[in-house]
């Protein structure tokens, strides 16, 4: 099938390679199928908030790359006039947060920061990803409550705080007719919201990740921090409900919102999920995890390629990625979907051996990887070459079609 594009991942360099980096996370990526990736604006430093910081991203990048590499700038408060110049840059669009990230130097924007953002997204018709999030409904543990226990987590971030944000959020976009992707929904009350918008005529579409498609609260134990997220994974009810959204075209794209850390960040020796880093590690599974979901629904792998290649390849633009056919990339990933593998944090390729799929049993290995023709993983080995390149936009245009 086309080789996967990974629209939503957090490289982490330069900066906090400690975390991540280029080389881990781009090798990982190819021996997971995955043939471009496009790299989150934080957790880099510095973040990538104007043309000088996207240089210092591209510089660190050279030589290191497996796959493509593309580049999301940010929005946050004080940069609407950085916006155009990044966007000349080579960003492919921008990603915001409407709460706290959780590092300094990506602070999250208020309703006045959107004003001044999205007459410029709108005229460079370029999206804006959204960490959508109200910080008015994320509530304080209670007192007491074991910071151990996966349940006081979950109720700091209850879905009111996600759908009211999308809400505010998708006002804006129809006041601006500006273009908005809403990432990591954990809830499907809120494709509700973005479905009743998208039938107004609002340009919005959204994604899931695999640890929503695959997780829920009771799989959680106490202690597990690798299974911290924001949006925390919910109810099996909500998983449920995500999986019906994809399959009815209310969720358009999947994508892993790759985010590791330490396992000093993660808490894994104190377990403690208030203070532990929120993210997942999961650039290497992403194929294996959500076929394996699927298979077990009946659904087809075509879904996969339309859900993992075509349309995050679309959100970013690259009209040369995600479909095999006459004039795209030759990116592709032979894999056998019946066979099993068991996950063993230890050949996985990304810096550290932290994930919440440790142990698991899934469908789907991946034997080849092609990027642009040429062979970098063979066997499920990843190569010595590292031939990946900087991805952009072919033109200032979006690359795909929101209006409903």
């Amino acid at each position: 099938m086309p080789g996967l594009v990974d629209s939503h991942v957090h490289v982490n360099e330069p900066g906090r390679t400690e975390w991540e980096g280029f080389e881990h996370a781009t090798r990982a990526a190819a021996a997971g199928g995955v043939t471009t990736i496009v790299d989150m604006p934080l957790n880099s430093v510095p973040a990538t908030v104007d043309a000088a910081a996207l240089e210092a991203k591209r510089q660190a990048s050279t030589g290191q790359c497996w796959v493509d590499v593309g580049f999301w700038g940010g929005v946050v408060p004080g940069n609407a006039a950085e916006l155009e110049p990044l966007a000349g840059a080579g960003a492919l669009g921008f990603k915001c947060f409407l709460a706290p990230s959780g590092v300094d130097e990506f602070p999250h924007v208020d309703q006045a920061d959107l004003r001044e953002a999205l007459p410029v997204l709108a005229r460079l018709d370029l999206p804006l990803l959204v960490h959508a999030e109200l910080p008015s409904e994320l509530c304080a543990p209670a007192a007491g409550a074991d910071p151990r226990s996966y349940r006081t987590w979950l109720e700091t971030r209850p879905a009111r705080s996600e759908t009211a944000a999308v809400e505010r959020l998708l006002a804006l976009a129809e006041e601006y007719r500006a273009c908005v992707h809403v990432v990591h929904v954990s809830s499907p009350a809120t494709v509700v919201i973005i479905r009743r918008a998208r039938a107004r005529g609002v340009r919005v579409t959204c994604e899931t990740c695999p640890h929503y498609l695959t997780f829920c609260d009771e799989d959680v134990r106490d202690g597990a921090t690798a299974f911290k997220c924001a949006p925390p994974i919910r109810h099996a009810s909500d998983r449920d409900g995500l999986w019906s959204a994809l399959l009815d075209d209310g969720i358009q794209v999947v994508a892993t919102d790759h985010s590791p850390a330490s396992p000093a960040l993660k808490e894994l020796d104190s377990g403690n999920f208030l203070a532990a880093w929120g993210g997942i590690a999961s650039l290497q599974l992403g194929l294996a995890v959500v076929w394996t979901g699927a298979r077990a629904r009946g659904i087809q792998a075509t879904a996969l390629a339309r859900w993992m290649s075509s349309s995050p390849a679309q959100l970013a633009g690259l009209t040369n990625k995600g479909a095999i056919a006459v004039g795209r990339d030759a990116d592709l990933v032979i894999w056998d979907p019946d066979a099993e593998q068991v996950v063993d944090p230890a050949a996985l390729h990304h810096r550290h051996p932290v994930t919440p799929y440790a142990g698991m049993h899934l469908h789907g290995v991946v034997h080849t990887t092609i990027l642009r023709g040429e062979v970098i993983v063979d066997g499920g080995r990843p190569s010595e070459t590292r031939s990946g390149r900087i991805v952009t936009r072919p033109s200032m245009s979006r690359g795909w079609n929101l209006e409903p």
